[in-house]
């Protein structure tokens, strides 16, 4: 596969804080769509100083709704989504410049490094993603408070990892949360009591996930060996796990949550 077989996809919403190392990876690429919800900071000057950069805009309603117009953006047979804080390894740049997929293959998966302000994590929570496939076998579909993109086709997997790395403020990071939680819920409560996964159902309980999920990142995943950064991403997933809770608790004392009702069995 050549570089001009790929375009790399990116969403941004004031990413300025990332996006520069993001693109920086991303020379070997003819053609990039930066796909913007109408940033307020440096990242639409950051995207422009990249001259293989397409800078499109859409008003931002939901993630699947800005994936699935952002494939219909690029031109190329292959798309490798990206988020702007998704920073491609060496030996993955090396691998896709290599990669000759054969015909019935419609996408690859890759496994990530999770990043605490440039210091990568021995472990990480974060699951592999589907990233790299032909644009006419794809199509988004909302997950909870993802999304995710459903191939139509075997799959197979990249050995070289991607670097999660955000560096936007404690803030940012927060409100980003409460959204994320407030999808979650609406997926937890409205989906068949059946199809939950065992840490869903325990999350409908409320008080035990939080600090499950606190010492499951720090001794199972190992982050209390990489210092303060394994400390400080145990302390996100912590208060992330605190904030669906809060969520959940207020659609308890409040049953009716956009039409769904809180069961706990």
């Amino acid at each position: 596969m050549t570089s001009l077989d790929i375009t790399p996809l990116i969403l941004t919403y004031n990413e300025a804080p990332n996006l520069r190392r993001t693109l920086e990876q991303l020379p070997w690429a003819q053609d990039i769509v930066v796909l913007d919800s109408f940033s307020t900071d440096g990242t639409l000057e950051i995207a422009r100083a990249f001259p293989q950069v397409r800078v499109v805009q859409r008003t931002f309603d939901t993630h699947t709704l800005q994936w699935n117009f952002g494939l219909e953006q690029c031109r190329s047979e292959w798309v490798l989504a990206l988020d702007a804080d998704y920073v491609l390894s060496a030996e993955l740049v090396d691998e896709l410049r290599a990669l000759q997929p054969p015909p019935e293959v419609k996408g690859y998966s890759a496994g990530f490094v999770y990043c605490m302000m440039g210091h990568p994590l021995r472990g990480t929570l974060y699951p592999p993603r589907l990233m790299l496939f032909r644009k006419s076998s794809a199509r988004y579909e909302q997950d909870g408070h993802t999304q995710q993109v459903n191939v139509a086709g075997p799959t197979a997997w990249l050995q070289g990892r991607v670097h999660h790395d955000d560096r936007k403020p404690l803030a940012r990071w927060l409100w980003a949360q409460d959204k994320y939680a407030a999808l979650e819920v609406r997926k937890l409560l409205t989906a068949p009591p059946g199809s939950l996964r065992a840490q869903d159902r325990l999350r409908l309980w409320m008080l035990p996930a939080p600090f499950v999920v606190l010492l499951y990142t720090l001794f199972w995943k190992r982050a209390f060996l990489d210092g303060w950064p394994g400390w400080l991403y145990a302390f996100q997933r912590l208060t992330a796990e605190l904030i669906l809770s809060l969520h959940l608790l207020e659609a308890r004392l409040h049953p009716k949550v956009k039409g769904a009702v809180l069961h706990i069995d």
